[in-house]
């Protein structure tokens, strides 16, 4: 099977269905609100401790129009720990499909799944962690993120589709941007916010690749009660 190559997109986007997973939730209580006042009838798509920060700022009322448990959506339950929350074909589905493709259109129809038009992620504090004195090997493995980087880059590589924000500081900007054009966002801020996503992902992995390579396995046994040889 060959490359997807697109040759039309929309340099505007309406923001109707936004997933939100957020380690760092600075911000939401202005982002959030003026989502749904830009657009009253947008889909904020949540899990774990976002989702319960989501709904405490909404209120109840707002938050039934608006908000909803990944869980839900998928019909998958998270696995214990928050392991897998978000690892989930509808939701890539809804991530990398294109607008003007007959087939990603057809797939979302099969799966009673919805184009995601913008992803606000950020990661599980690995560095953080690492940083502290007497962190253990088996503390930076717990923290090290899965599907945030996957999320993240799913969102940046359709840039032609979907905003991909991995920091509070462009919220602003983003509510800026969707105030002036209707509820819309541009492919400019669009491919902005790639870049500084991939970017994100980048100095993520190779702060977890250093760490390890730093890392005997005897360091990290020391972590552990093994059982069996």
């Amino acid at each position: 099977m060959g490359i997807n190559i697109v040759e039309k997109i929309d340099d505007l986007v309406e923001v109707k269905h936004i997933l939100v997973s957020v380690s760092d939730k600075s911000g939401l209580e202005d982002f959030i609100p003026a989502l749904s006042e830009i657009n009253p009838s947008i889909r904020i798509y949540s899990t774990g401790g976002t989702f319960d920060r989501i709904r405490d700022i909404l209120g109840p009322d707002r938050a039934g129009r608006h908000l909803t448990q990944v869980s839900e959506y998928t019909g998958q339950p998270e696995m214990q720990g928050g392991l897998v929350k978000t690892l989930d074909f509808k939701i890539y589905l809804g991530l990398l499909s294109e607008t003007y493709n007959p087939a990603h259109t057809d797939d979302l129809q099969r799966m009673q799944a919805v184009p995601i038009d913008m992803v606000a992620v950020n990661l599980y504090p690995f560095q953080e962690t690492i940083s502290r004195e007497g962190t253990s090997t088996e503390e930076a493995r717990a923290n090290i993120d899965i599907g945030g980087p996957c999320m993240i880059r799913a969102a940046a590589k359709n840039f032609i589709r979907v905003a991909s924000v991995v920091s509070p500081e462009d919220y602003p900007t983003i509510i800026s941007e969707l105030k002036k054009n209707s509820g819309k966002i541009s492919l400019s801020l669009r491919y902005q916010l790639a870049r500084k996503a991939f970017e994100h992902t980048a100095v993520y992995d190779r702060a977890i690749a250093d760490y390890l390579k730093r890392k005997d396995i005897d360091s990290a046994r020391k972590s552990y009660r093994e059982i069996g040889g």
